[in-house]
């Protein structure tokens, strides 16, 4: 399969949506009790507000004209009142298709918004990443990523 990543574009977001549709039903599916259906998260949050900020960065992976797969991030300057000020940078999401997974297209995405976070001056990124989730656990981890901080929850 042949790909390409390219910066997305405001005639992408038909395609964009739907892919972040796509995503979010899957989280809801395996983990309906800490998720929001899609149909609830397409009402508060839209993707195209990354294409209007310059702190935010969405990349496309087209096969042709379909786009296959996406990633968003977003870098600052992280502050807190114990750790040291980082210039940052976020993988807020990746999303691939079913029938293009395991081909290296995250691994394309990651690797693109990681070269646009360094001329950014960005020197860390991070990335959520929940508990259920072992495949992106495990593509991460082949990716260099290691533990910072471990959040914990405990119903009541």
């Amino acid at each position: 399969m042949l790909f390409t990543i390219l910066s997305a574009q405001p005639t992408d977001l038909d395609q964009l949506n739907n892919l972040m549709y796509d995503l979010h039903q899957e989280h809801h599916a395996q983990c309906p009790e800490h998720f929001k259906s899609a149909d609830e998260v397409v009402k508060e949050k839209s993707i195209a507000s990354y294409l209007n900020n310059p702190e935010c960065v969405i990349f496309v992976a087209k096969e042709q004209s379909q786009i296959v797969g996406f990633i968003t991030g977003h870098f600052c300057e992280l502050v807190s009142e114990v750790s040291k000020p980082v210039q940052m940078g976020s993988i807020d999401e990746l999303y691939v298709k079913t029938d293009y997974r395991n081909l290296g297209v995250a691994k394309a995405l990651v690797e693109k918004l990681e070269e646009r976070f360094e001329e950014y001056g960005v020197k860390q990124v991070f990335v959520e990443v929940w508990e259920f989730n072992q495949t992106a656990q495990h593509f991460y981890d082949k990716l260099q990523f290691s533990g910072h901080i471990r959040w914990l929850r405990k119903a009541l």
